[in-house]
């Protein structure tokens, strides 16, 4: 009776497993990037070579509910040498109301906005002494993946947009608040999207406020890139604007090139940036990435910076599991 019993109990363990595994979806995935970088640089400490890496780990849990929602976990975890901090942590919710996500995670900006920088996969912008806020044309990113709402609309034919909001604390005196929005449609044989985000973050002097808009047009195996972004804070009201093409030459190999301009009204600073990118794919799950940047920084009447011109190289090799 005793072996019975401890049989029976077994089954039913294996079949709430068994019930429970069925219910939700879990997948990992992960990658991991090798990068050797040469830099030529005026200034002496930024001159030279340098080996680094990248790697991350991304686990999903999604399950749907009795009454029909979809329902999201997702953590992605760094995975360098040192380096297992939590990069982002978020649950979603979604259904015909459109898509609720809650934790740490992007901006709208980031879902909506489009720019230059987006025609390659490794870009650079490697200064590193200016003291600019945009090294292109992007929305300023104000709120990191900080804790916060964003809610996403259903897709009201080519229209999605979206609305997130970062809660600064009990003070609340640096709330920060991002709408994006993108439209889709076709013409001439052409896919081409309209894309956009804006971000205001609270400031007892003066508010920081960034926007970005973009154009995206893809024909056959070319795709363009045309786009614009601002920020401006106290003592900053800056400008990039950026243009990228690339061509995707067969299944294992896309060419992209790009340029950016970006000045401050208020300090005159100049940074100018273009590029270059191979992107070849070795293998299913092995690419190869090499790219040279040509840049060049005008320190205007900031005293803080130092005027810096030079060229990067970049070769990165990434696995995808």
């Amino acid at each position: 009776m005793r072996k019975l019993l401890l049989g029976t109990t077994s089954l039913a363990a294996a079949a709430t497993l068994s019930a429970n595994a069925a219910l939700a979806d879990i997948s990992i995935s992960g990658y991991y990037e090798w990068k050797y970088q040469s830099r030529s640089s005026n200034i002496t400490t930024n001159d030279g070579t340098t080996f680094a890496s990248d790697s991350e780990i991304k686990f999903t849990f999604s399950n749907k509910t009795d009454s029909g929602l979809d329902i999201a976990m997702v953590t992605e975890l760094e995975s360098d040498d040192t380096d297992t901090a939590i990069n982002e942590s978020s649950i979603s919710i979604a259904g015909g109301f459109g898509k609720l996500v809650l934790g740490g995670n992007d901006s709208v900006g980031d879902d909506y906005g489009i720019e230059e920088g987006d025609i390659v996969s490794e870009e650079i912008n490697a200064t590193g002494v200016d003291s600019l806020t945009l090294l292109d044309s992007d929305i300023a990113d104000m709120e990191g993946d900080a804790n916060k709402v964003s809610y996403h609309i259903p897709a009201m034919g080519g229209l999605t947009a979206g609305v997130s909001f970062t809660n600064s604390g009990a003070a609340g005196a640096s709330d920060t608040t991002s709408v994006g929005a993108q439209y889709a449609m076709s013409a001439g044989g052409a896919s081409i999207t309209l894309g956009g985000a804006t971000a205001t973050t609270e400031n007892s002097t003066q508010d920081i406020d960034s926007q970005n808009m973009g154009m995206k047009v893809v024909t056959g195996n070319v795709t363009f890139i045309a786009s614009q972004g601002k920020y401006e804070a106290s003592s900053t009201d800056e400008t990039g604007t950026g243009a990228g093409i690339s061509f995707k030459v067969n299944d294992a190999m896309t060419i992209g090139a790009f340029t950016v301009e970006v000045e401050d009204d208020t300090s005159s600073e100049e940074y100018t940036n273009t590029g270059a990118e191979i992107k070849y794919s070795i293998a299913s799950g092995l690419t190869a990435f090499i790219n040279v940047e040509d840049y060049d920084y005008k320190v205007g009447t900031s005293t803080s910076t130092t005027a810096d011109s030079g060229t990067v190289s970049k070769l990165t090799i990434k696995a995808t599991f």
